[in-house]
């Protein structure tokens, strides 16, 4: 049918396409699939209250915000 010329051309692309595609794919995936400014900064996130007081304001807050909701909802 094809020939020994179609089979070493077969073998060839059954071994180049993978390791072209790792090679691609696998070098500087920093520079290339990276999304700038993708996770927020430590000063942009949220501060988990450890300190009693920190967590009465804490509460007092959410609870407000809480009653506000159902205000506005009704």
């Amino acid at each position: 049918m094809g020939g020994p010329n179609l089979e070493i051309f077969k073998f060839g692309m059954y071994i180049l396409f993978p390791i072209g595609t790792m090679y691609y794919f696998g070098t500087n995936l920093d520079g290339r699939f990276s999304v700038p400014d993708f996770w927020p900064k430590p000063g942009q996130t949220h501060k988990i209250p450890y300190e009693r007081e920190e967590i009465k304001k804490e509460l007092e807050r959410l609870k407000a915000r809480n009653l506000e909701v159902k205000m506005a909802r009704e």
